[in-house]
């Protein structure tokens, strides 16, 4: 079947692509091997400089490749000019750093000399998801090239375009031939390329069902993994809170990218005291949003990226209500074939409901109401996920001591989470395992091996 790139705002197919055959998926492993057994003997500042031209290009050309999200997963174009500006940053923390962070660890032991050394694995396959379609590659590519690995990118079928053109950069960046390419395939091709012996490693970022299935097939194969997956973030709102702020830090962590986050705030529980005047705040902060054509700069949210995800939402917000949870603001789809979906708050939010249980990937936020902070840091970590979480209160000490008890990848004290080239990113539980980012993400795809000379 072809892959095309649909305009989630208008329903318009914007390009078919053909997908690559067996053979040619075949002819580019091989490709990517042969370009591996040269590319890892370069040195650190050689890999360095096509890593900071590449950031020059994502810094000249935001627009150009911003447009190009805008136009296939419906991002607002100034979140998408950001994010591409953003892949710069990784690249050029992880050109200025990659040295130190995988230079030779010297350990004392009785021997004359002994040591860690930190070489590259090989051919290492990305699966990457829609909603950050170049963020969420540049942060395996720059670690993993800088590394001195190669990479193969199979990227969500509906962004075939930021897939394509992030080779592209690769290629304008001046790097030798096949050290990243793309793969235009189905999800159904994926074990085949797991199952190849020159494929080393995989990270994922996507579905539980997903990283499921990607890490039994690896596991058979005996293949590192890294997962990042779905997340429930808890932003947890205690009494002495500045609830104008965390209203407003709210609102734009659970509409970042149009609520189609892992990170974006989707469990908001509130200590009963400030409840009424923190959701009155926050619903009239959600409710002033506006939504239109993502290429025009007035508007604050697009659509959702599919129209099936847009139904999937509206499904598990009528069973939440069904089950007993109130709307405070409605919202939802204005026609059935429309991936338009405005902001929704629901409230009574209890366990068994999917606003409870579920990921709700997209603008509807699920307030549930606490009586203390003990309370609020036992409802949040009543969740299978685990990936990132925030707490608002204006003593920071409480805050680090309740972030240090909530179950989570990441906690934030009085800031919208997020993630950023020097932090590891990553969760626990349901929400995955391994780390990207930081010094952490460039150790997970290179063999930590020891040294031991008499």
């Amino acid at each position: 079947m072809p892959i095309e790139t649909v305009n989630p705002a208008t329903g318009e197919v914007v390009k078919t692509f053909t997908p690559h055959t067996s053979e040619e998926v075949n002819q580019k492993i091989e490709a990517a091997e042969e370009a591996f057994r040269s590319w890892r003997h370069t040195s650190f500042e050689e890999r360095a400089t096509y890593m900071n031209r590449q950031a020059e290009i994502l810094e000249n050309e935001a627009e150009k490749y911003g447009r190009i999200i805008s136009l296939e997963m419906g991002k607002p174009l100034k979140e998408a000019i950001g994010e591409v500006r953003k892949c710069a940053l990784a690249c050029r923390y992880y050109a200025e750093n990659a040295a130190d962070f995988l230079a030779d660890e010297e350990v004392e032991t009785k021997a004359n000399r002994s040591l860690i050394a930190f070489e590259p694995l090989g051919v290492v396959l990305a699966i990457m998801p829609w909603n950050f379609p170049f963020w969420q590659a540049y942060r395996f590519l720059a670690p993993a090239l800088m590394a001195g690995n190669v990479g193969l990118l199979k990227h969500a079928s509906n962004v075939p375009q930021c897939a394509l053109a992030i080779e592209e950069i690769v290629r304008k960046a001046g790097f030798p031939d096949n050290v990243f390419q793309t793969l235009l395939i189905g999800s159904k091709e994926v074990n085949a390329v797991i199952e190849h012996p020159h494929v080393k490693a995989v990270t994922l970022t996507g579905s539980e069902g997903a990283g499921a299935k990607v890490a039994e097939k690896a596991g058979q194969e005996i293949k590192k993994t890294v997962l990042e997956l779905g997340g429930s973030d808890a932003f947890i709102v205690l009494e002495d809170a500045d609830l104008d702020k965390a209203a407003e830090t709210a609102v734009k962590s659970r509409m970042v990218n149009g609520g189609q986050s892992c990170i974006a705030a989707k469990r908001f529980i509130v200590v009963e005291s400030i409840a009424e005047q923190f959701l009155q705040k926050f619903r009239e902060k959600m409710q002033a949003l506006k939504t239109g054509d993502p290429l025009k700069d007035e508007i604050d949210f697009g659509p959702l990226a599919r129209v099936d995800l847009a139904e999937d939402l509206e499904k598990q917000v009528r069973q939440s209500v069904e089950q007993g949870a109130e709307v405070v603001l409605d919202g939802g789809r204005e026609s059935k074939d429309s991936a338009y979906f405005k902001p929704m708050i629901l409230k009574n939010v209890r366990p068994g409901m999917p606003a409870y249980e579920e990921e709700m990937f997209g603008p509807v936020a699920a307030v549930m109401v606490v009586k203390d902070e003990e309370e609020a840091i036992q409802v949040a970590n009543d969740s299978r996920f685990g990936l990132g979480g925030a707490v608002w209160t204006q003593d920071k000490e409480r805050g680090l001591r309740v972030a240090r008890k909530v179950e989570t990848g990441a906690m934030f004290v009085n800031a919208i989470v997020a993630s950023s080239p020097e932090m590891p990113f990553g969760g626990i539980k349901k929400s995955g395992y391994g780390r990207e980012l930081s010094y952490l993400g460039i150790r997970e795809f290179v063999n930590q091996k020891s040294i031991w000379v008499e």
